[in-house]
């Protein structure tokens, strides 16, 4: 059997093809990220995956997510070791009687720390506006800002209907 020697993120599993901008589904990703405020925040490291729950916020086209984490964490390591990255949310919480109305999107792409400088300020101020209690946090020594590049969402309704959306726009 051969190896798919292909980047994750250009494998598109079982989703419709990226037909171009497709402002619907755009919007319908857009809801669905602004009204849950955490996500799980997937990893990799040494051949297994790992899972973390973080608090989130967007740009308004979509194009990044941020998220700030202890240093000393697992999570800080495996982002140190390997960029790639998915955060999933989904509103199965404000649905829990109508299982095949849940929502989930997941939004794959390479995590960056932002380093203290001319970038950090915009960064935290995203993510603090979004979660104020996180100002502290975020500005201590011992945590780290990372934000995601994000390269394709995959939404998926009904379990198994999964529509792909390419965030940035062919140059």
């Amino acid at each position: 059997m051969e190896r798919d020697t292909r980047d994750p993120d250009e494998i598109a599993g079982e989703a419709t093809p990226d037909r171009g901008p497709d402002k619907d589904l755009a919007w319908t990703i857009r809801r669905l990220l602004d009204g849950q405020l955490y996500g799980v925040l997937c990893t990799q490291g040494q051949g297994q995956p790992y899972g973390s729950l973080v608090a989130y916020a967007m740009t308004p086209d979509l194009d990044s997510a941020v998220f700030a984490t202890q240093k000393a964490t697992r999570k800080y390591r495996l982002l140190s070791e390997c960029a790639h990255v998915a955060l999933v949310v989904d509103n199965r919480s404000a649905l829990p009687d109508r299982l095949m109305d849940v929502e989930a999107v997941t939004a794959t792409g390479r995590a960056h720390e932002i380093e203290a400088g001319s970038e950090f300020e915009p960064w935290s101020r995203l993510l603090t506006d979004r979660h104020p209690y996180l100002d502290t946090f975020i500005r201590s020594v011992s945590c780290g800002l990372f934000r995601i590049d994000i390269v394709r969402y995959f939404y998926v309704t009904r379990f198994q209907e999964v529509r792909q959306w390419v965030p940035k726009s062919p140059t």
